[in-house]
């Protein structure tokens, strides 16, 4: 085991990138994650890495764009709003097939909407995130340690496939503070990047990045070969948590990041009144964590509850997930309020009908 430090969430992904080898980061700064710009603004200059203040979020993608067509590890993180502004060029990029990371500290909306923490971006993270035929993968860690290990991880996700790489945590994670470790990592064997546009080298013809093209033949059969990947994504990169969920549950709740935290405190408080409660956490937003659902569906009595920070958006993919074999039920807040373990409980009660 090594060191522990004391680490606010926003700095710990910026020294978690720094360790994954990110070269470039290019943002703007918007509250709950700006202390990830301020903490890569002071460290990336001391080690000859380049850090950019762009002069908007719109600039900061494109430049993210720029700077992942040469092969480099680079990132960008914003807040919901900045995502939206980002949407166009993160199209671009997953047209291109370039590697990338894009952090989103989640914030309460629509529009400006407050500063608190949300779940509410569910929607623009895994159901492609702009236009076009498109998925990227998207990490939901629910500790300042996970969020320190997915960083890492999304670098070599973003490599291996030529994708960009979404970690999304609420702004309640971007600023509080956990002990973490960085942990030394065995180096993946990822594909070497023959692609990048980085000079001859060699090659007889330069590299070009586009995702533009403008015959239709040819744009069906490009996005085919995207469809193809993103099969091979999820085959191979799907992640979830099942906890609580051996033997028969009367319930099983489905929750991410925060929220999920507080669901294993309402498993304890149900277990007292004889209630027992599974959780299911998907790890991955997308890839959506199907099998955990087809592990669960003949052992809950009462089926799944979908708790977030939301007015229901992952609860469709619940639905999805058990294809009207069992009750699918939903409990959130929204708006940037954060669900009480003890309304969570009333909720339960009221599908499981009281202790047992």
């Amino acid at each position: 085991m090594g060191e522990k430090v004391l680490m606010k969430g926003n700095e710990a992904i910026g020294e978690a990138a720094i360790r994954a080898n990110c070269k470039c980061f290019f943002g703007y700064p918007i509250t709950p994650q700006t202390e990830i710009s301020a903490y890569l603004s002071r460290k990336m200059p001391k080690i000859d890495r380049v850090f950019l203040q762009a002069e908007s979020e719109i600039a900061a993608i494109n430049m993210i764009y720029g700077a992942a067509g040469t092969g480099i590890r680079c990132m960008t993180s914003s807040s919901s709003p900045g995502i939206s502004l980002k949407a166009e060029g993160i199209s671009y990029i997953a047209g291109a097939e370039l590697p990338c990371v894009i952090v989103n500290i989640v914030r309460g909306g629509p529009g400006l909407g407050s500063i608190q923490p949300a779940q509410s971006d569910y929607f623009q993270a895994t159901k492609g995130g702009a236009h076009g035929d498109f998925n990227m993968p998207v990490y939901a860690p629910a500790s300042i340690q996970e969020m320190v290990d997915l960083v890492q991880d999304a670098f070599d996700t973003a490599d291996m496939y030529r994708t960009p790489v979404m970690v999304m945590g609420d702004g309640m994670l971007g600023q509080m503070m956990e002990p973490v470790e960085f942990k030394e990592r065995e180096a993946k064997v990822l594909p070497e990047k023959t692609w990048a546009a980085c000079g001859l080298k060699g090659r007889k013809k330069h590299n070009v990045i586009n995702s533009l093209y403008l015959k239709s033949e040819i744009l069906e059969q490009h996005n085919l070969k995207l469809q193809e990947k993103f099969k091979e994504i999820t085959k191979n990169e799907t992640r979830y948590e099942m906890y609580n969920c051996d033997g028969e549950s009367d319930l099983i709740m489905v929750a991410y990041g925060t929220t999920s935290r507080i669901c294993k405190n309402v498993i304890k408080m149900a277990e007292k009144e004889g209630i027992k409660l599974g959780l299911i956490r998907p790890i991955t937003l997308w890839p959506f964590p199907l099998e955990a659902f087809e592990k669960s569906i003949n052992s809950t009595k009462h089926g799944y509850i979908s708790v977030e920070m939301s007015c229901g958006q992952m609860v469709e993919d619940v639905r999805l997930s058990v294809e009207g074999r069992k009750p699918v039920h939903f409990y959130g807040r929204t708006g940037g309020m954060v669900p009480h373990p003890d309304d969570i409980l009333d909720k339960v009660r009221e599908i499981v009908g009281g202790a047992k």
